[in-house]
């Protein structure tokens, strides 16, 4: 079985080596490198094109944040996923606007995690419950002037962002729906253009944004 590589950047050593090898020790995993530096960090991606970077908001000489922007820019086939000891609303919406697509806490269960890797690498967009509701008050919170007029999704539109937002692949919604997966992934590009975004991601953010999402949907 081919395995998802796994680049793991962390400014602690010590949990930085012990998550490298809990990660080792999961079948399918593979870590293919570690780094303590935000700009090794890039250089590294750069050079290994790892399917996965796990990567900490705080980060020398290089911040998390700026270096989940310069992975997404010259790797398009790494997915990232942020992983933090902090929970500030700014962070987690940075990180994401920088094409992360995922945040984590450190605080989270092995398997948590483990389940963030797989589903980040399929394309899924994950966020841990507590970071969830921290982005949903900030969200709420937002000037209503600063919101876009979007269009308001259609029913089966609204159907596929819900079953997007549980983090269930296009093979797994086209299923639950009755449909072909081109079907989906058609319904999702038009999800998109509505919302003014590239990403599962950041739809979901957006239509919680609108309301036309809850935490309940999330999980």
């Amino acid at each position: 079985m081919e395995k998802i590589r796994l680049l793991i950047a962390d400014d602690h050593p010590t949990f930085l080596e012990g998550l490298a090898r809990l990660l080792q020790d999961e079948d399918g995993l593979e870590c293919v490198a570690k780094s303590t530096d935000g700009k090794e960090t890039v250089e590294l991606a750069k050079e290994l094109q790892p399917d996965v970077a796990i990567i900490d908001v705080s980060m020398p000489n290089l911040d998390g944040i700026e270096v989940a922007k310069q992975i997404k820019a010259a790797c398009a086939n790494t997915a990232i996923l942020m992983i933090s000891g902090f929970e500030y609303q700014s962070y987690i919406l940075a990180s994401l606007q920088a094409g992360a697509m995922g945040y984590m806490s450190k605080s989270a269960p092995l398997d948590e995690i483990v389940s963030a890797i797989r589903l980040v690498y399929k394309g899924s967009s994950v966020i841990d419950l507590k970071s969830t509701d921290s982005i949903v008050h900030r969200l709420s919170a937002m000037d209503s002037s600063d919101k876009r007029d979007f269009e308001q999704l259609q029913s089966r539109e609204q159907e596929v962002i819900k079953l997007a937002a549980k983090g269930m692949s296009n093979k797994e919604i086209a299923s639950q729906l009755f449909i072909s997966e081109r079907t989906v992934q058609t319904h999702l590009v038009n999800i998109f253009k509505k919302l003014g975004v590239s990403s599962r991601t950041q739809a979901v953010l957006n239509a919680l944004r609108r309301g036309w999402l809850t935490l309940d949907n999330l999980y």
